[in-house]
């Protein structure tokens, strides 16, 4: 296979992550939330990573259930390096953004915010490009250090790096690993938090997540029934 060349190179990259980083907004709230989306996105193994395939699943709220769904796939333009995975993943998430027919009010990302070595993961770069609200709820911890919080549904920690509360660890259901939750844009970190609990019914992931997650590794995918 020839080696991928990115579309720009590490170094600019790294001057727009810097540049972009200073119109991210770290607070505000939500005056209403009618529609909330997840956003994944997945590399479909018979491409061997040439592929991205982005899945926007769109849910009302309260009651989360799957209003509408957008699915891209586009050759991938740039390599996998920690720290830079937004400009793997965000052409794509932002090509399947624009072909919704709803807009949503609030984006919750599979990946980082401001809990990034530069401060500007992949759901600030996504908040920033689209101007709207956004959440970065990983999996997985990227920067920091943190105590583990408590076991109960809704207990979190700070997430700290550089002497600065960069997010929180929260616990989405009882006993199970935590998820590191940041600022995308356009929110402060309480809310994002609450907003992450909200969206939530009794498994470890939102149901945002739960939906984007499971359309960006089989568009036919539906996740009732799964826990995690």
């Amino acid at each position: 296979m020839p080696p991928l060349v990115p579309y720009i190179s590490i170094s600019e990259a790294r001057a727009r992550q810097e540049q972009m980083r200073g119109q991210v907004i770290r607070s505000g709230t939500l005056e209403k939330l009618r529609y909330v989306a997840g956003v994944d996105c997945g590399f479909p193994g018979a491409y061997e990573g040439k592929v991205t395939r982005a899945a926007v699943a769109v849910l009302t709220y309260p009651e989360l259930e799957l209003h509408e769904r957008s699915i891209v796939e586009r050759p991938t333009d740039f390599p996998y390096i920690p720290g830079f995975l937004s400009f793997r993943e965000a052409p794509a998430v932002l090509e399947a953004l624009a072909r919704l027919k709803t807009t949503p009010d609030l984006l919750i990302v599979d990946g980082h915010g401001y809990a990034h070595p530069r401060g500007f993961g992949v759901a600030c770069h996504i908040g920033v490009e689209t101007g709207l609200p956004s959440i970065g709820a990983g999996k997985s911890r990227l920067v920091g250090s943190f105590r583990e919080p408590a076991e109960a549904a809704g207990a979190h920690s700070p997430l700290s790096y550089k002497g600065e509360t960069v997010g929180a660890v929260l616990r989405t259901r009882d006993g199970v690993n935590p998820l590191f939750v940041s600022v995308g844009h356009k929110l402060s970190l309480e809310s994002a938090l609450h907003w992450v609990l909200a969206c939530c019914r009794g498994y470890r992931l939102p149901e945002t997540t739960r939906w984007a997650d499971g359309l960006a590794g089989d568009p036919d995918y539906h996740p009732k029934g799964r826990r995690r």
